[in-house]
Formats: structure tokens, C-alpha cells, sequence
């Protein structure tokens, strides 16, 4: 596909997607979040993509909103921008039936930091950092954030990060759960190939089952995932990996999972 704002690759099951304004680090402006829907839709209709990597062009993840941009047009309504732009994006990841994994390089703040939640793992250079930068200029986490954060830190945590603009290295991020490695930066790129490896050959169906699984937890009590558990067991007892995994076990060989 042809983006202006992003590169967008697939290669052996594994899309990457890049955010690509390096001189601005990767700041999001109207067309640029436009075309992260389109590509995140071209993602779920493509079945040779197993795996989705997410990453930022240069030095940096994502600096967050264009402020520069959005101060050049006339005064719109904050509420119509994310239901349109942030919003979309946001959905569209934790929706996808594949796993999505944050090659975070670099900054990841404001929107950017959201993107970074959002996805399904992040795999991080010991130069990241994530900082929830809203507050700084007088306005509160969207796109996500006031929904991961408190999820995955704590109340009082999240609390802190957004009320104080704390900046988050990678270290602490590692420690506090916000990411799932650390890595050096020059071994980053190795270190992301161990798992889109992993997804490439991963029984794609059941992991996307997983995620929405997960996703329903963090809103459901026990009964009703007892429930949603026994429902989506039955959607992936029918899938063909599941046969090949049986088959593969009985025959003491490793399975050649295809996604279906």
C-alpha cells in the first residue's frame, strides 16, 4: 500500500507498520492517523498477516499530537477529533484478530503513549521512554490511556503518571509492567524477531480468541467468563490448527499451525 505519512511492509506473515515523520518524531497530524485506520484495516483483511509490529521512523516512537499542525487550522471540537482520528485506531488494535507488537524505540508520549498500550506487547530500547504528556499542557489522557494505565499499574500509579506528566524509562517501565523486555538498542530488531517468529508460526485463530478473551476479563466477573471461555474453546476446537496440533502430537512431530 501507498502512504504518505507511513511504510507499511509485509514480509513472511509479518506486517510493520511505521509511523514515518521522523523530523517532527513522529508526531500525529490529521493524515497520518487517517492512514494508520487504513492500514490497520488492510492488516485484519489480509490473511497472510500472522503478526502486526507497530514502530516509529528515526529516534522516536511517537511524540504524541502535532501541536504545530493543529494550531495552524481553525478551532475545532476536541471530542470530534478523537471520535474520528484517535479513537478509530485505538479500537481497530484492540479488535484485531492478531497479535500487535510495539517496537518502541524511542519516546512514546501523549497519543503515542496510548498507541503503545494498546497494542498486545511491547518490546522496548533501553533508550524508550513513555511519558503520559497531556497534563502538561492543561488536558487530560484519551485515546485509551485512562483505560490501560490503572489496568496495568495500579490506580495510584496511573494516577500519579497522568496527574504529574511522570516520564517513565524503560527500566521502570519493565518493572512496573507497562513493557514486556528491555533490550539494548543495537539487539532490538533481533530481540522483536524472536517473537514476530514465534506469531508467524503461532496458531493465530486461538491467539486472537486470547486477546478478546482478556479483553472481555478486565470487564466481566467469573461466571460470565466461565461462560465466554466454554464459547470461544468451541470456536477454536473447530479450527484446523487445532486438528494439526492433535495430530502433530500423536504423531511426535512439531505442529504446522496456518492460522485457520
Amino acid at each position: 500500500m501507498d502512504f504518505q505519512f507511513l511504510k507499511y511492509e509485509v514480509a513472511q506473515g509479518v506486517a510493520t507498520i511505521t509511523l514515518n515523520r521522523p523530523e517532527v518524531y513522529n508526531a500525529l497530524n490529521d493524515g497520518i492517523t487517517y492512514e494508520l485506520q487504513d492500514a490497520l484495516k488492510a492488516v485484519a483483511k489480509d490473511d497472510q498477516v500472522r503478526v502486526v509490529v507497530l514502530t516509529g521512523a528515526g529516534k522516536a516512537f511517537c511524540s504524541g499530537q502535532d501541536l504545530k499542525a493543529a494550531s495552524g487550522q481553525e478551532k475545532r471540537s476536541f471530542m470530534e477529533s478523537l471520535q474520528k482520528r484517535y479513537n478509530p485506531i485505538i479500537r481497530a488494535m484492540r479488535s484485531l484478530p492478531k497479535p500487535i507488537i510495539c517496537r518502541l524505540n524511542g519516546v512514546a508520549a501523549g497519543a503515542g503513549c496510548s498507541l503503545a498500550l494498546a497494542s498486545d506487547l511491547i518490546i522496548a530500547s533501553e533508550e524508550a521512554t513513555l511519558i503520559e504528556v497531556f497534563i502538561n499542557i492543561g488536558l487530560v489522557p484519551d485515546s485509551g490511556s485512562a483505560y490501560f494505565l490503572p489496568r496495568l499499574v495500579g490506580m495510584a500509579k496511573a494516577f500519579e503518571l497522568c496527574a504529574m506528566g511522570s516520564r517513565v524509562k524503560a527500566a521502570e517501565a519493565l518493572q512496573l509492567g507497562l513493557v514486556n523486555r528491555v533490550t539494548p538498542v543495537d539487539q532490538l530488531d533481533t530481540v522483536v524477531k524472536e517473537y514476530t517468529d514465534y506469531f508467524a508460526q503461532a496458531p493465530t485463530k486461538s491467539i486472537g480468541l486470547i486477546k478478546k478473551m482478556l479483553t472481555k476479563a478486565t470487564t466481566s466477573g467469573l461466571d460470565e467468563m466461565l461462560d465466554y471461555e466454554a464459547y470461544c474453546q468451541e470456536i477454536a476446537g473447530t479450527s484446523q490448527d487445532y486438528k494439526e496440533g492433535v495430530t502433530a502430537f500423536l504423531e511426535k512431530r512439531k505442529p504446522a499451525f496456518k492460522g485457520k
